[in-house]
C-alpha cells in the first residue's frame, strides 16, 4: 500500500511563525502533535510519520520557502514512492473566509506561487489540496503585508477551530477518500 504525503505549505524561521501564510505549516504541527509524532531534519523539508488505522502517513514542511516548495514536494513524492492522489497540499487561501476550508482533488495554483512552484516542478495540476481561508481584510497594495502579518486576537478563534476541522478532513481523507472528504467538508 502506497504511504500518504501531506504538504504543509509556509515559510520557515521565528518571523514568519503564526503569520497568514504559514496556515499550512500550522496544520502540518498540529496533525502530527495529534498523532504523537515528530518533526526531523530531512532533505529539503522537516518531515514526520505516523501511522493511521495502518496505513503510513509523512507529513513536510518544505524549508525551502513557500514560493520554491516544489522542489521539496517533489523530491519526497519520488522519494516515498507514492501517487499524486495520496499526496494533499495545506495552503492559503485569500479567496476564502476566515477559518473555512476547500478540498479539491485538482486545480489551477489560483495565483499562489507555492501551489504555482509545485505545478512546475510535478508538471501537473492533478493533485489534492486542502485551501485555509484566511481572508482578503486588507487594503489595495497591501495583500503581501497582509498574508506575510501575524493573526490578531479576534482572528485566532477561528483559526483554531479550522485547524481542528482542517485536521478531520485530512483523516477522512485518507481513511475514506477524496470524494467524502469533499462532499463532508466543502459545505
Amino acid at each position: 500500500m502506497k504511504p500518504y504525503l501531506i504538504v504543509g505549505l509556509g515559510n520557515p524561521g521565528e518571523e514568519y511563525k503564526n503569520t497568514r501564510h504559514n496556515i499550512g505549516f500550522d496544520i502540518a504541527d498540529a496533525l502530527v502533535k495529534k498523532f504523537d509524532a515528530c518533526f526531523e531534519k530531512g532533505r529539503l523539508a522537516d518531515i514526520a510519520l505516523f501511522s493511521l488505522k495502518g496505513k503510513k502517513i509523512y507529513v513536510i514542511k518544505p524549508n525551502t520557502y513557500m514560493n520554491c516548495s516544489g522542489r521539496a514536494v517533489r523530491y519526497w513524492w519520488k522519494e516515498l514512492n507514492t501517487d499524486l492522489k495520496n499526496m494533499m497540499v495545506l495552503v492559503d487561501e485569500l479567496a476564502l473566509p476566515l477559518g473555512k476550508i476547500r478540498i479539491n482533488p485538482k486545480g489551477s495554483d489560483g495565483g499562489h506561487n507555492g501551489l504555482k512552484d509545485i505545478q512546475s516542478e510535478l508538471q501537473t495540476t492533478e493533485y489534492p489540496r486542502l485551501r485555509f481561508g484566511i481572508d482578503k481584510n486588507f487594503s489595495k497594495g497591501n495583500q503581501s503585508d497582509y498574508v506575510l502579518g501575524k493573526w490578531n486576537e479576534n482572528e485566532k478563534e477561528a483559526v483554531n477551530l479550522g485547524i481542528e476541522k482542517s485536521i478531520s478532513a485530512i483523516q477522512t481523507f485518507i481513511l475514506e477518500g477524496i470524494e467524502k472528504c469533499m462532499n463532508t467538508f466543502n459545505k
